[in-house]
């Protein structure tokens, strides 16, 4: 929720004359002007486009200080919306991005149809002030032991963006599936990207052990091209990815890629012990 938030009487209507503006010469805010632009243009079927003329009603503007605010910080924003504009007011580009989330959070819900829809489009009348408690605000999506598309991990991105977080802790590797394309390397994924498939309760045993003839064909793997696409994605929500490769540990799809990078020097040494 937000840091402090204050409702008044009144409500800021969209039509079709409504306009994005944006301070002119800042590429990082047209980028956020263009993004919302988008998002309100789509279900509403109003042709909402950014400006950089002032205007005095109808509008949405987003602002960055000029002198820096040192209680929102770099991705803290202010929201101000009345019957006749609504104002997002931000130190960085970043948070003015986090302040659209919050102005779409104020629409009906129908904004999140993906094809034009009637409704009422109005935003309340209210002045918020917020920012981040933590620096970090992550979240880890296991692409490993169960892979997902290029498409359900930018629909992922989408949705941290929605809540805020700025972190993905990206999955990658594990016994289960190594799903990072190397082209030195190719057998880890033309072998370790594929898996018998299982369901069911887990049990070590009878899970993961492949029994003789079982197709291996359940899983998949991101090219160099996927995983750069993901993080320009991501970067475009402010969102950093963090990727996770398990070596040594964890590293099964690894060995029944390569055997030879195995040691059995750990199991021989226990067995002393």
């Amino acid at each position: 929720q937000p840091v402090s938030i204050k409702t008044h009487t009144g409500k800021f209507k969209l039509n079709k004359l409504t306009k994005v503006v944006i301070p002119a010469g800042d590429a990082e805010t047209r980028k956020v002007g263009e993004l919302l632009a988008g998002m309100l243009s789509g279900p509403t079927g109003y042709p909402i486009t950014t400006s950089t003329a002032v205007k005095p009603s109808n509008v949405i503007r987003l602002k960055l200080n000029k002198t820096a605010n040192p209680l929102i910080g770099e991705e803290g924003y202010m929201l101000k919306s009345t019957a006749t504009s609504v104002t997002i007011t931000a130190n960085d580009a970043k948070g003015l991005f986090y302040g659209v989330q919050t102005l779409m959070q104020l629409l009906p819900p129908n904004i999140e149809s993906k094809q034009k829809i009637a409704d009422n489009w109005s935003i309340p009348a209210v002045d918020i002030t917020d920012y981040p408690r933590f620096g970090w605000r992550g979240l880890m999506l296991d692409v490993s032991r169960h892979f997902f598309s290029k498409q359900v991990v930018e629909d992922y991105i989408d949705e941290m963006a929605k809540y805020k977080y700025d972190v993905l802790h990206l999955h990658l590797a594990d016994d289960e599936g190594w799903r990072v394309e190397i082209k030195s390397l190719p057998k880890l994924t033309s072998v370790g990207a594929y898996r018998v498939m299982r369901t069911g309760p887990f049990n070590r045993e009878t899970f993961e052990t492949p029994q003789p003839g079982e197709p291996n064909t359940y899983g998949g793997f991101y090219t160099q091209d996927d995983i750069r696409e993901l993080v320009k994605y991501a970067q475009d929500k402010f969102i950093t990815i963090l990727p996770e490769i398990d070596v040594p540990a964890h590293s099964l799809a690894l060995i029944a890629a390569y055997p030879n990078l195995s040691c059995t020097f750990c199991s021989h040494w226990m067995k002393m012990t």
